[in-house]
């Protein structure tokens, strides 16, 4: 509606109103939440900020329950549905650590060639060389 009021600044706001049935006061209150934001939402941008930068902190692994944990430790008082609303809107979300079933080999796929023949004796060091590919080490670590 104030869309319309702004595109044909020639109509009579009180007309329109009345035409709609759409009280005065309620078209003034849209127009100063325009020019400015209501407490909360005011109180929102600030969370989200702070939201934001714990989020970031914890490497994105954090979700809405640990980052209130984290917001009430600090301090800050505020509901944990808040924080789960603002990090939706925000497009924030935590790791979870469940695993998500097993690991199912494709019926379709060719399986690799086994090159030992199931013999896993060398006959000297640095001959064979056999892992289990779900882990391999490395001096960075896991893969």
């Amino acid at each position: 509606m104030t869309a319309l009021l702004d595109e044909y600044p020639g109509l009579g706001v009180e007309c329109v109103l009345r035409e709609l049935h759409i009280a005065s006061s309620t078209y003034y209150r849209w127009r100063r939440a325009e020019r400015e934001p209501c407490e909360r939402k005011c109180r929102d941008v600030e969370l989200i900020e702070q939201i934001r930068q714990i989020h970031a902190d914890s490497g994105g692994i954090y979700g809405s329950p640990r980052v209130h944990a984290v917001l009430k430790r600090e301090g800050v008082h505020v509901g944990r549905k808040r924080v789960e609303r603002l990090m939706r809107e925000d497009g924030l979300a935590g790791v979870s650590p469940r695993r998500k079933g097993f690991t199912r080999r494709d019926p379709k796929a060719t399986l690799a060639p086994d090159l030992v023949n199931r013999d896993f004796t060398a006959p000297a060091p640095n001959r064979l060389w056999v892992t289990d590919l779900t882990m391999v080490s490395t001096g960075e670590g896991p893969l």
